[in-house]
């Protein structure tokens, strides 16, 4: 065997396609599109070696065409999640024991593979299954999953060069290794780069994972394993399954070799999963770790000193991409009365000019939500804000679900700032506006500060750098990720490592050095050369 101290190539940010009209990628993203209509897929579950096919086979459509069939899963249940736990355990020891340099090409492999010859097919699943725009899908399915991939590789290999210091005739050494028995990805469907980011980076640090999709992302979810077993993943390292949540749930956390779950979803499940694991502790060799990015009321808040256009246009993009379907979206928003009137301007203005319908034609911003369940609770929060006498809707508020799950890009403007779209977290296109006298600017941070249980994302518009400044020290635990003169999303892997406290998770930051870290157990080893042979001291020398 060949050793060396290797070094790995230096990640850099993938470059993100624009799909101008006469671009190469246009055209080549169009023919994936067609190509993934022309026919219905048959999507197993991957447990170890096989590729598992059970009798509940489950209907695929696109959330904006929910009478077209993309094609079917299959289902499975608890007897698949134990096959999946004992392929993951059966795996590990070669897995753990498998050169880093080994893991680390794997994984490199996968990001070209989705740089090349995936892209566009993977784009064209998120773009078809979870409904979203060109622009959105380039920037997450493609980009921020193969960034993923490249940086978690160079932070890997930055964590094994952390070594302690030795004292003369003592070599200190430090070995990170991975969690004893298996580990669990449970993965949302509003983002293809964290469902393939959370399994990738438990097993990139030598773990062996059951992964658990959203049933709403299992298009693209396959589609990442197939580049996974294309650039050489061992079978057993990652299984994934299709099972309902507390099926699973009840599986995983009651076995004795659960090792921790890397989790993004909804503040409610995850904290049901700390209560369970809670309640189990004394049944696991070890305790497992447990990280979590959870639910967000991401804000805007506005200085008199910003630009009007700027902040209308952050509040364009920040509420509405991808529907508001980003635990960063903007979804509360404080405005000087001074500003109002030209913002309000503007921000109409722009929404008269958005497009809705399906992203298979490129000339739509807005698109659907994900299903049935998440229309009925967004349009529910619309009609209670029409109810209340201190709303004003200025724009949009209208929903159909006879062919797809469309919601109209919808702005509130309340008086009263504790009203419940101010508070509760939505997950869809609804912002809510509250205004301010120019005067209570200082008293407006505090109210940002306490309204929301959560804290993920938020930023600050203004010319003013007092007023920045006063704003990033009064809001520093009000967000883990903080914008100043830009909106509340588009975190980038590398430059905005992504998460937040209180209720928006434990802020283990995704994109950064300190998430995989999470997926290590260290060891430190001591090693005398020439050790003592005589027990006693020199200060027990008699004077």
């Amino acid at each position: 065997m060949a050793n060396g101290f290797f070094n790995v190539p230096l990640p850099k940010n993938e470059p993100v396609s624009d799909y101008a009209p006469t671009s190469k990628a246009r055209s080549a993203l169009k023919k994936a599109i067609a190509d993934a209509l022309s026919k219905e897929v048959d999507i197993p579950m991957y447990i170890g070696g096989e590729e598992v096919r059970t009798n509940q086979k489950q209907r695929l459509s696109p959330p904006h065409d929910h009478q077209k069939t993309l094609g079917y899963f299959h289902e499975g249940d608890r007897e698949h999640v134990t096959q999946a736990i004992d392929a993951a355990l059966a795996a590990k020891p070669l897995w753990a024991e498998h050169s880093w340099e080994s893991r680390a090409a794997i994984f490199l492999k996968a990001a070209d593979l989705l740089a090349g010859p995936y892209r566009y097919k993977i784009n064209a699943a998120t773009m078809l299954g979870q409904s979203k725009n060109c622009y959105q899908a380039e920037i997450d399915s493609a980009c921020e999953l193969i960034d993923f991939l490249r940086f978690n590789v160079y932070y890997m290999s930055q964590i094994y060069q952390d070594q302690p210091e030795s004292s003369p005739g003592v070599w200190n050494r430090m070995e990170y290794r991975p969690l004893e028995g298996f580990t669990f990805a449970l993965t949302p469907f509003n983002f293809t780069a964290i469902a393939g980011n959370l399994p990738t980076s438990m097993a990139l640090m030598g773990n062996t994972v059951v992964w658990k999709p959203a049933h709403t992302q299992i298009l693209a979810a396959n589609v990442i394993m197939e580049v996974l077993k294309e650039a050489g993943l061992p079978d057993g390292v990652i299984n994934l399954i299709y099972a309902d949540g507390p099926t699973v749930g009840d599986v995983i956390f009651n076995h004795r070799d659960f090792g921790g779950i890397h989790f993004t979803g909804s503040t409610k499940v995850f904290q049901n999963i700390w209560k369970t694991i809670g309640q189990n502790i004394h049944n696991y060799r070890s305790y497992p770790r447990i990280v979590g990015e959870t639910g967000g009321k991401d804000f805007i808040v506005v200085h008199p000193s910003a630009n009007a256009k700027e902040v209308s246009t952050a509040i364009s993009r920040g509420a509405f991409e991808f529907q508001g379907q980003k635990c960063s979206a903007a979804s509360r928003c404080y405005i000087p009365s001074s500003l109002w009137s030209s913002i309000k301007k503007y921000l109409q203005d722009d929404l008269k000019t958005f497009k809705m319908g399906s992203p298979e034609d490129f000339g739509n911003f807005i698109n659907a939500v994900i299903d049935e369940k998440a229309f009925d609770s967004i349009s529910k929060y619309i009609d209670e804000a029409k109810r209340n006498p201190l709303n004003e809707i200025i724009a949009g508020g209208n929903c159909d679900k006879s062919q797809g799950y469309f919601i109209e890009p919808t702005v509130i403007v309340t008086k009263d700032p504790m009203s419940i779209t101010m508070c509760e977290e939505i997950f869809g296109p609804v912002v809510t506006i509250y205004i301010y006298q120019d005067e209570n600017f200082e008293e407006t941070l505090k109210l940002v500060d306490s309204t929301s249980p959560y804290a993920l994302t938020g930023s600050i518009f203004a010319k003013d750098r007092f007023a920045i400044e006063v704003a990033t020290k009064k809001l520093s635990q009000a967000a883990g990720n903080f914008y100043i003169n830009d909106k509340p999303t588009g975190a980038v892997v590398g430059q905005q490592p992504f998460g937040g406290a209180r209720g928006s998770g434990t802020n283990d930051k995704a994109g950064a050095k300190v998430n995989l870290l999470r997926w290590v157990s260290l060891r430190t080893i001591k090693e005398t050369f020439v050790p003592p042979q005589d027990y006693g001291y020199p200060f027990l020398e008699k004077e």
